[in-house]
């Protein structure tokens, strides 16, 4: 993929969100066409699934993952794995469109040396929703996390350390891109319920891809 697909933006496409942590209005733009078709692809081999909660819930959100590790969640507990527990196999590899603009990203956002190994994506329908929670189970909390918006916009929900400190609602678009890591690495996230919508891009739904180093 060439730079001028995720060039660096300008300091007013920059929203600080919290210490350690910014918005990249727009950032994944002009690479979202070739990110969706991307996405098909790693979902031709590792389709979207509702996973279980260690709970017995079953997730409102879709995922799948690429990479050399992807994130499983069943009654054992939430977790990273090599393998693909539908099909028993290595997930597809991390394609370079999303691993150099995630790199992009956290280099824009104050983060290089930016190493991803785990790419998760999450597939949300109307209704479909992401409760507050930390990245907790990646073993290197000193890489940032990028999370990447395509599709129907979304609100996403950003607190603090603590599930009970308030969480601002910010209004997620198409191309735009959050980046957190440092002070804010562990601060508690989500997606309030995903209003009904059709995007010319996606039709019915939005796609989320969150970069991080897991292992």
């Amino acid at each position: 993929m060439t730079g001028d697909l995720f060039a660096d933006s300008p300091p007013d496409w920059r929203e600080p969100l919290a210490p350690g942590a910014v918005v990249l209005r727009g950032y994944a733009l002009a690479a979202a066409p070739v990110l969706l078709a991307t996405i098909a692809a790693v979902q031709r081999q590792a389709p979207a699934r509702r996973m279980e909660t260690p709970g017995g819930y079953t997730m409102s959100v879709a995922t799948s993952s690429c990479g050399a590790l992807g994130w499983v969640t069943d009654r054992s507990g939430y977790r990273y794995s090599a393998i693909d527990p539908d099909s028993g196999t290595p997930w597809p590899p991390l394609p370079a469109t999303i691993l150099d603009l995630g790199i992009a990203a956290a280099r824009e956002a104050g983060y290089p040396g930016f190493a991803p190994d785990a790419c998760l994506i999450n597939q949300y329908e109307p209704g479909a929703r992401m409760g507050l929670h930390q990245d907790r189970n990646e073993r290197d909390f000193t890489a940032p996390i990028v999370s990447i918006s395509l599709g129907l916009p979304a609100t996403f929900l950003f607190g603090g350390p603590r599930r009970a400190d308030p969480a601002r609602r910010l209004p997620l678009a198409h191309g735009d891109v959050v980046v957190w890591g440092g002070p804010s690495r562990l601060f508690f996230h989500g997606i309030a319920p995903l209003r009904p919508g059709l995007h010319p891009a996606t039709g019915a739904l939005r796609y989320n891809i969150t970069l991080r180093r897991a292992g």
